[in-house]
């Protein structure tokens, strides 16, 4: 017995040891990897990517648990992410954005989604169901390069004339829900071993009004429940409190099959409709829970990549990746062929539509932890999209958003602050 009792401790401190070393690498790697890439100008989720697939040549010495906790870590940074998202958006900007917001939320990935998924079938082989898995997941625009970089042109002032920076924000988060609800209804699909498309696609309205639905009651209810007891809940415990109940919205919309994501981000859309106030507090918070969940996030995903299965598609990736962004860029322009935008605001909605890094982060894995064939080649696909987007995408934003984006003055005649 006593012989027993020793040896288990020990055990289990060194398991626990050996998790706390690695979490404590995979933070401190990926925000250092991070800043040497922003130091040189490239976007800080590469260097993260990097540092995963450094600690990933030690693969086999990563506890199993990190890979039990991966699917609820990178869920939680997708919610943190369409959180401040929602948080930014209210209906007087969704009125001036019109139209065009709603259809750059569907129009271009859905011929994004299509090419690819065409792509995938005849240049990979993949069956209909399996193809359509990486072209709806590679479909989705990254919302941690342009929730940031159009925050960001929100508070210089720029495209305000037009809401340019609101319609591209609006358009390109739900753009990612619409994305990720088309590859789970296929995931579905294609773990079942069933084939009816037709049926899958007439589920996916029912999915989204699912999803929105439960947003609007939770989103009130947690704008009563803040305005009741603002004075005894500090701003800290209200993002506790969003996040779980955004949390269980994804857990009992994953039973459901239905667009939770998109409930997630309707939450953060009725909090700021209602109340201002609390919207900015939490949105605060979020931004600082988004640093670490950032690194975790990205770091996990070059942990997961298999370099040889990454070299031997890159050059069919690449060309199946530069396909879907002709036709999402195609799918941008007829978006906002009717509205009020100028030529160059066209011209970067297009541009600000081109980085991928979130969605494939959190999703790429997916297929391959299902057990599926294809899997590592999906996830290799999924990692050279970041790699060639996310660089492209920020650096032609920072290039071209002062160029193409005037600053719109007030009626004061200053600028905004």
């Amino acid at each position: 017995m006593t012989p027993a009792l020793s040896r288990k401790p020990f055990y289990c401190g060194l398991t626990a040891m050996t998790l706390n070393f690695l979490i404590v690498i995979i933070i401190l790697g990926g925000w250092l990897f991070g800043r040497i890439f922003s130091r040189i100008k490239l976007p800080a989720v590469l260097g993260m990517i990097a540092a995963g697939i450094l600690i990933g040549l030690r693969r086999g010495d990563v506890p199993n648990l990190l890979w039990d906790l991966e699917p609820f870590l990178k869920s939680l940074a997708l919610i943190v992410i369409l959180l401040r998202a929602g948080l930014g958006i209210n209906r007087q900007m969704l009125r001036k954005a019109g139209i065009t917001a709603i259809l750059m939320s569907f129009v271009p990935c859905l011929l994004e989604g299509s090419a690819l998924t065409l792509a995938f079938h005849f240049i990979f082989g993949f069956n209909w169901i399996i193809a359509a898995l990486p072209g709806f997941m590679l479909a989705a625009v990254s919302p941690a390069v342009i929730v940031p970089s159009m925050i960001n042109l929100q508070t210089q002032g720029r495209g305000r004339k037009n809401e340019v920076p609101t319609i591209i924000l609006a358009g390109a988060s739900a753009d990612d829900v619409f994305a990720i609800t088309i590859f789970s209804v296929f995931m579905k699909l294609a773990v079942s071993g069933q084939a009816n498309i037709t049926h899958a696609i007439i589920s996916i309205p029912s999915a989204l009004a699912l999803g929105i639905i439960p947003g609007i009651f939770a989103g009130l209810a947690l704008v009563w429940y803040f305005k009741h007891y603002y004075d005894r809940i500090r701003a800290t415990e209200k993002t506790i409190i969003l996040l779980m109940l955004a949390v269980m919205m994804v857990g009992v919309g994953d039973l459901l099959h239905s667009a939770a994501l998109l409930g997630v981000m309707t939450v953060g859309f009725i909090i700021f409709e209602k109340e201002n106030r609390i919207a900015h507090e939490i949105s605060s918070k979020l931004a600082k829970i988004w640093i670490p969940a950032e690194i975790v996030l990205f770091v996990l995903i070059g942990i997961s990549v298999d370099l040889n299965v990454a070299a031997d598609a890159g050059l069919k990736g690449a060309m199946v990746i530069g396909i879907g962004l002709i036709f999402r860029s195609l799918g941008v322009l007829i978006s906002t062929a009717f509205s009020k935008l100028s030529l160059p605001e066209k011209m970067f909605c297009v541009i600000a539509y081109l980085p991928k890094a979130t969605v494939q982060a959190a999703l790429g894995s997916v297929p391959l932890a299902a057990g599926l064939p294809e899997g590592q080649i999906i996830l290799a696909i999924a990692v050279l999209s970041i790699v060639l987007t996310a660089p492209l995408g920020l650096i032609l934003i920072n290039i071209f958003g002062p160029k193409l984006l005037a600053i719109d003055f007030q009626h004061d005649g200053t600028k905004p602050e």
